[in-house]
């Protein structure tokens, strides 16, 4: 199973970018290995995503969608998952009331796995913007202790993917002395990620990198932020302890110059063996 989690910073925009130098989202989707994709910040409705995803679902994709429903704003968040694989059940949001209808989580069981993606709030330190992101990691944070607990019940693995705008360490962050009271790299943000690994919860791309600079997985668009991969790793695999023992590779599929970028994002791959070949 190859899993991918990239978020396209809207996905009309990343079907159009490039699309007639065929360099676009849809370009990748044909020559990805992966089985399934989480996307993140699709900034569409429904019918928006279904569209843009169309000759991808043509192709034998199927899609899960979460749109911003009643009293979200519109125009932003959004996240979706791809999946090669049949989708046995799909779930949307974490379980907080607050969240439900902000399109920042959808779940579905499939390939045997549960796979999540996410995108967690930006906020801005000491404002309520920050307040909000702190609520929706308390959130999260319940939802996968329930889908750690399931996979020690019951076998059940998971992977939890995406945009969770933190940077974990000082590796996660190029300039991370620059951003010490920003927020992304706020103590309180990255000891709740430190929390969650304590629980059982994997990196399985730091695992697999570990003590080394990146591999970053966002650029700002502004000034040289790309050519000199000062970059943050924002975009992450937490995965249950089982299917992480699975992870055989990871990485980001950075692109190879400014111009072949279709979103601020670089899609971030891991595979893992199946269960047989891991026990070999």
């Amino acid at each position: 199973m190859i899993v991918t989690t990239v978020n396209v910073n809207g996905i009309r925009a990343a079907v159009k970018e490039r699309s007639t130098d065929n360099l676009g989202l849809l370009a990748w989707l044909k020559e990805t290995r992966a089985d399934v994709i989480c996307l993140q910040e699709t900034r569409a409705d429904e019918d928006q995503v279904a569209q843009a995803l169309a000759p991808a679902t043509a192709d034998g994709w199927q899609l899960a969608i979460a749109c911003p429903g009643d009293g979200a704003p519109k125009g932003r968040n959004g996240v979706a998952v791809l999946s090669r694989t049949p989708v046995d059940e799909i779930r949307i949001g974490c379980g907080a009331d607050e969240f439900a209808h902000h399109a920042r989580y959808v779940e579905v069981a499939t390939g045997g796995l549960t796979v999540a993606s996410v995108y967690v709030p930006t906020g801005e330190a000491e404002t309520d913007r920050q307040r909000e992101k702190e609520r929706f990691m308390a959130a999260l944070g319940a939802r996968m202790a329930d889908l750690l607990d399931e996979a020690r019940r019951t076998g059940r693995q998971a992977v939890v993917c995406g945009d969770w705008n933190i940077a974990h360490t000082e590796n996660d962050i190029k300039n991370w002395k620059g951003n010490l009271k920003k927020s992304g790299f706020l103590p309180e943000e990255r000891q709740w990620v430190t929390d969650l690994l304590a629980t059982g919860w994997v990196d399985v791309v730091r695992g697999l990198h570990p003590d080394v600079p990146g591999p970053y997985s966002w650029w700002s668009w502004r000034g040289k932020a790309f050519d000199n991969d000062a970059g943050w790793r924002i975009d992450y695999h937490l995965a249950t302890p089982e299917l992480a023992a699975r992870a055989v590779t990871a990485g980001t599929e950075r692109p190879g110059d400014y111009a072949l970028r279709w979103s601020d994002h670089a899609p971030v791959t891991v595979e893992f063996a199946d269960e047989k070949m891991a026990a070999s």
